[in-house]
């Protein structure tokens, strides 16, 4: 195969264009092209009268050793992927099945791996499987009746899957976890182009249907899954876990189970599993995050910032990613942009709330969103210890509780800029799921971080106009962006307490659905290659 790169078409381009320019960058006539795959899609936007497509194609040809010799310029080369490889099994005798304590991306990834080689993991996730989830969230949304145990955080799938499944990540991968991960989701029904989008993305109305389908096969391979079981204690013997304990959610009922080995794949809002582990001695650090307000626009606004009129009616709902470095140091910067998105009521404990965003598959609605977020460091946090951040992130979600009454707070940047109450939107209404209302979000932060918000809204206006607009919709509190915490682990994964893998966003190792799903086969991977499966 042959791998052209930086082939540009204009965005109204059809299948018989892109034959006909790959053939005439090869130098070779179509019926010469016996096939070809698309591995990148990216949209070059930075002249707005010439927004084209920028594609890298395999291409495979009638004499390619001698069409490669003719090629001139860097961009035609031989096609090399890296093909992804799970490592033999090890020698060292497991006889009860590998428990995974939750079933967000990393350990949805960690138990498919697993399962798929032999390993029959048990799966305990504390929500309810997610056609169960999807309704609890509705009601909630609808009736503000939280479910502590299932709910946007809690559930099968974790926190993102009420999200816009966006599977971009900057994480380096030399092993092929990525594209692997990606074929995973494909083959369980996400879209076939997100295999070579640049921002491939899935919605989370299709990404339900993929993890139920992922939860089929892994059943299929041996795994078992139990649902509405929290993990409230771990118990050692000889320095290695012994047992789990586990809450069943429906009845009450409290029960003991052996295991060798568990993958603590929690996610960043298992709190009261935080302060069970340290309670347990097991290493944990207080580490940088991130906390802001969720941000509204006209989606059409976007659009045309960043493709210009003519490519907006055109193209389908533009994302964006800025960031600024203030002069005090502390950064700014978008996070989990939802083109055509809603906002939404994410909170997962009584008397606190937070908000995150979601998207459909479509991205369709009418707004864009994404949180504002600013740096914060333990050296911020009061008090100190390990749980310092996820007290700090408390006290930010009971003082927007408190300041929307229970509903989701919002204000209008101009009147949030100017300590001033809001009364009610400008010229575009809210795209928000949840039950809302008007509230003094400029009380929420302490003043260094309500001004760097601001600074940051309007930098963010050189490269996006009307972003610092005071109509611009703010909705709070958005303090889940990563784990407050991390769990340390060796060069093996392994925590200080033995036969315990910490794993994915909540353990600190990861900070999005693909990052997560590959610290997830990690962990697989390194299971699978100390040890072979013995019990039935």
């Amino acid at each position: 195969m042959i791998r052209i790169q930086q082939l540009k078409l204009p965005i109204t381009h059809n299948e018989e264009q892109l034959l006909k320019k790959l053939a005439k960058t090869l130098h070779v006539k179509p019926e010469d092209i016996m096939g070809y795959k698309i591995c990148r899609q990216s949209i070059d936007a930075r002249k707005k009268h010439e927004v084209c497509f920028v594609y890298t194609v395999d291409a495979h040809v009638r004499n390619e050793q001698q069409v490669l010799r003719r090629a001139k310029g860097s961009h035609i080369s031989q096609a090399r992927d890296v093909a992804y490889c799970f490592p033999q099994t090890g020698k060292r005798p497991l006889q009860r099945p590998p428990v995974v304590i939750g079933s967000g991306p990393a350990g949805l990834f960690c138990a498919y791996l697993l399962a798929e080689h032999g390993f029959c993991p048990l799966i305990l996730e504390r929500g309810k499987p997610v056609e169960e989830r999807a309704k609890e969230v509705e009601n909630f949304w609808q009736n503000n009746i939280l479910n502590p145990c299932t709910n946007v955080q809690f559930g099968e799938g974790g926190a993102g899957t009420f999200s816009d499944g966006k599977l971009n990540t900057l994480v380096k991968d030399a092993k092929g976890r990525n594209k692997k991960v990606l074929e995973i989701f494909i083959r369980h029904g996400a879209p076939a182009e997100i295999s070579y989008q640049a921002k491939p993305h899935i919605g989370t109305d299709i990404l339900k249907g993929v993890i139920r389908d992922m939860r089929r096969q892994i059943e299929a391979w041996g795994g078992t899954y139990l649902f509405n079981t929290c993990v409230t204690d771990l118990k050692f013997s000889d320095g290695k876990l012994a047992a789990l304990v586990c809450q069943v959610q429906e009845n009450g009922n409290v029960k003991e189970m052996e295991a060798e080995l568990a993958v603590l794949a929690v996610g960043h809002s298992a709190r009261d599993t935080f302060a069970m582990l340290k309670e347990r001695g097991f290493c944990m650090e207080a580490k940088s995050f991130a906390v802001g307000l969720r941000v509204e626009h006209p989606q059409s606004m976007v659009d045309e910032a960043q493709y210009g009129k003519e490519a907006a009616a055109v193209l389908d709902a533009a994302p964006y990613k800025l960031t600024a470095n203030l002069e005090h140091g502390r950064g700014v910067y978008s996070f989990c942009m939802c083109p055509g998105g809603y906002v939404v009521n994410a909170s997962s404990e009584e008397g606190h709330l937070a908000v995150n965003g979601m998207s459909y598959s479509k991205r369709n609605g009418r707004n864009a969103n994404s949180a504002v977020i600013v740096t914060v460091t333990p050296e911020d946090f009061p008090g100190n210890g390990p749980l310092a951040g996820v007290e700090f992130q408390r006290r930010l979600e009971r003082k927007a509780y408190a300041i929307g009454k229970g509903k989701v707070p919002q204000q209008l940047f101009g009147d949030f800029e100017l300590e001033r109450a809001s009364h009610g939107y400008g010229s575009f209404p809210s795209e928000i799921k949840g039950l809302h209302e008007f509230g003094a979000l400029h009380e929420l932060f302490p003043k260094e971080l309500k001004d760097s918000f601001c600074q940051g809204m309007h930098k963010f206006a050189h490269a996006i106009p009307g972003f610092d607009r005071a109509d611009a919709i703010l909705s709070g509190v958005e303090s889940r962006t990563s784990s407050p915490v991390r769990i340390t682990r060796n060069e093996a994964f392994e925590s200080n307490r033995k036969g315990v893998y910490p794993c994915g966003e909540g353990a600190g190792y990861a900070g999005g659905i693909m990052s997560a799903a590959m610290d997830g086969m990690k962990i697989a991977e390194a299971i699978a290659a100390e040890y072979v499966w013995t019990g039935k």
